[in-house]
């Protein structure tokens, strides 16, 4: 095994590192994202997961649920864009130009290209 096999080892070590690095901040990040000038506002996680609905009362309508229901719907995919635009977890960068996508000779890296 010559030095390729060992630089590459060295590289998916330091992409391992960086991975975890990035999975704890996606643990610490938070999204909100709104609708309606600010009648509905819905906070994701770095998981993507819905962590904090607020729902001003100046919108909640018994006649028109379905308009609540539009608010709700246009904040979670606000705040979900958000969360693509702040996330670290951009493993295309991370890649690099390795061959695709990943190092499938490497230990615990052979599946990383795929996400």
């Amino acid at each position: 095994m010559g030095t390729g096999y060992n630089k590459r080892k060295k590289q998916a070590k330091m992409m391992q590192e960086e991975l975890a690095k990035m999975q704890d901040k996606m643990k610490n990040l938070e999204v909100a994202g709104s609708a309606g000038n600010g009648l509905v506002e819905v906070t994701l996680n770095g998981d993507n997961e819905v962590i904090k609905v607020r729902i001003k009362p100046d919108c909640v309508d018994p006649e028109d649920v379905e308009g609540l229901e539009d608010l709700i719907k246009a904040a979670c995919n606000d705040a979900q864009e958000k969360l693509k635009k702040e996330s670290p977890m951009d493993l295309s960068n991370m890649m690099g130009g390795m061959p695709g996508g990943g190092m499938p000779g490497m230990p615990g890296l052979g599946g990383l290209g795929g996400f």
